[in-house]
């Protein structure tokens, strides 16, 4: 199946620029995310619903697609259940504020990460180009046989261990599966054990400069981070809140 033929089709240099496809019902969202990607070096492929676009996504994977959850026919929740069912390939989602569930339900399912919508696309070109270099990284890694350390800083941290290339987490050991946005969030605490980070400066460590997001986005994040290690640790309490002041990792 190709994409929608009623959107530009302008993977044809595929071979040398990341495939990023976009599902989206909103063709005003479509041609600004594509005009934007492509501008920034990527090729893109379109897709007005996720019906649509299942097929295409298995029999032509991209390297990279960014799902809206709200779509008629197939929404963007139901598209991630049926593709992870042949493929690990790295979703992005896009979600109304108020969509805390379905974030939820979407970063479970095996979303790599959400963007609240409206969004900024310096932010989701930014998450982009994170989730690709994460996998450049990991398949670096898979295909080297000799032993060679990660050009990547690591943060070691009592039970904590954060590989920066790879943007991956364990904790006593285990892995801890956290999107982008979670991921620069913990770097920022753990980077300095003990030191309070005010919300702001948790933003600005996670976010770039001309992206506003509330406090209330921060503490979802950190709130769902708690979950998630607490999955490996119910005893988990590493990530500290200091009501008026913001928070803290104490790796004791």
């Amino acid at each position: 199946m190709t994409a929608d033929p009623a959107s530009p089709q302008t993977d044809r240099d595929a071979g040398l620029r990341p495939v990023i496809a976009l599902v989206d019902d909103d063709r005003n969202i479509l041609t600004t995310v594509s005009i934007s990607l492509q501008a920034e070096g990527f090729s893109t492929r379109l897709y007005s619903d996720g019906e649509a676009a299942l097929a295409a996504l298995i029999e032509n994977p991209p390297d990279l697609a960014v799902f809206d959850i709200k779509m008629p026919r197939m929404d963007g929740l139901e598209l991630l259940r049926r593709l992870r069912e042949h493929s690990a390939l790295p979703v992005i989602f896009l979600t109304s504020k108020d969509d805390e569930a379905d974030e939820e339900l979407g970063l479970e399912t095996g979303a790599d990460d959400y963007i609240a919508k409206p969004f900024s696309l310096r932010l989701l070109i930014a998450r982009i180009r994170a989730i690709l270099r994460r996998g450049d990284a990991q398949l670096s890694d898979a295909g080297a046989q000799n032993g060679s350390a990660s050009t990547g800083e690591s943060i070691a941290r009592g039970r904590l261990t954060m590989d920066a290339a790879r943007h991956h987490v364990t904790w006593d050991g285990k892995p801890v599966s956290l999107t982008v946005t979670e991921f620069l969030l913990l770097e920022a605490l753990a980077s300095r054990p003990g030191v309070i980070k005010s919300r702001n400066q948790l933003m600005d460590a996670a976010y770039p400069d001309d992206v506003f997001v509330d406090d209330r986005t921060v503490d979802s994040h950190i709130k769902r981070m708690r979950r998630k290690f607490r999955v490996v640790d119910r005893e988990f309490s590493a990530i500290s809140t200091l009501y008026g002041a913001g928070y803290s990792f104490t790796d004791g």
